[in-house]
């Protein structure tokens, strides 16, 4: 598949299994294919996540972050691979830190270098920043299986 970048949505959404309300990647700047990627996700501050997380003080949950970054991570593998169809797995997330909180209506960039790549299990170094400032850094581990 020839993709130019920056990619929006319908790309992200013929490579990448997700689909509303569990995509959280709104547009890849640039991506060599199986070896690194630039995402990024617009916080919207209608999310309903925020009426709960927490309503005098909304933060986007860590574990969307994470979810975030492995999204862009598998655009990444799944592109190089031509893996139409493909489901990504979390195998594993190590070293997970969690530097600065992440509001609505900010911009996260979520980059990715894949580390491994075997035939079902990759590995990537990733991050999550709000302009210079460094919101999440972590090592995912992903497994990756034919859809059923």
């Amino acid at each position: 598949m020839e993709i130019s970048y920056p990619a929006g949505r319908d790309v992200i959404e013929s490579v990448l299994p997700h689909r509303d309300p569990f995509v959280w990647v709104s547009c890849v700047l640039e991506c060599e294919p199986g070896v690194s990627v630039k995402a990024e996700l617009d916080v919207s501050p209608d999310l309903p996540l925020f009426e709960g997380h927490f309503p005098d003080y909304p933060v986007l949950p860590g574990v969307i972050i994470m979810e975030a970054l492995a999204q862009a991570a598998s655009f990444s593998i799944l592109v190089a691979r031509e893996a139409e169809g493909a489901l990504g797995f979390f195998a594993g997330i190590d070293n997970a830190k969690f530097r600065n909180q992440v509001r609505p209506g900010d911009t996260l960039t979520l980059e990715a270098t894949i580390v491994k790549s075997s035939r079902r299990l990759c590995v990537a170094e990733v991050k999550a920043s709000v302009g210079d400032t460094v919101c999440a850094t972590a090592t995912q581990k992903y497994v990756l299986a034919p859809a059923a």
